[in-house]
């Protein structure tokens, strides 16, 4: 039986997502450009994910002479409070404590970022 579609990003639509965030908008062959590491995509896998991105939310497209615009319909920020939520609800019990408990314990923070994380903290106070 498929699995069925998830509401959130695959690494491989995050990859997609993160060229069109940096440039604002862009066409298949823009963001074909964009990519950069391994493995490179065909210009017929970027888009068939841009769809994919489309039906989910994520993009909206406009067209020019015979080419589509996509533009980001969520915003970076929007996007990473909602793949957090996700993170939150499924493994950690919804508590942001567990979250930071375990990075904690993981020594995953350096110590740059937990004086930047306490003094977030003082600043909420």
């Amino acid at each position: 039986m498929p699995r069925g579609k998830s509401p959130h990003l695959t690494d491989a639509e995050l990859r997609l997502m993160e060229v069109v965030w940096n440039k604002g908008q862009a066409t298949v062959a823009e963001v074909v450009e964009g990519l950069t590491g391994h493995p490179s995509l065909a210009y017929s896998t970027v888009l068939t994910t841009l769809r994919i991105l489309e039906n989910k939310g994520f993009l909206i497209h406009t067209k020019e002479a015979r080419a589509f615009i996509y533009k980001p319909a969520i915003q970076r920020d929007a996007a990473r409070e909602g793949a957090l939520r996700h993170l939150l609800r499924r493994f950690y019990d919804d508590s942001p404590e567990l979250l930071l408990l375990n990075l904690l314990d993981d020594k995953k923070i350096s110590a740059k970022e937990l004086a930047r994380i306490r003094k977030r903290i003082e600043e909420e106070q």
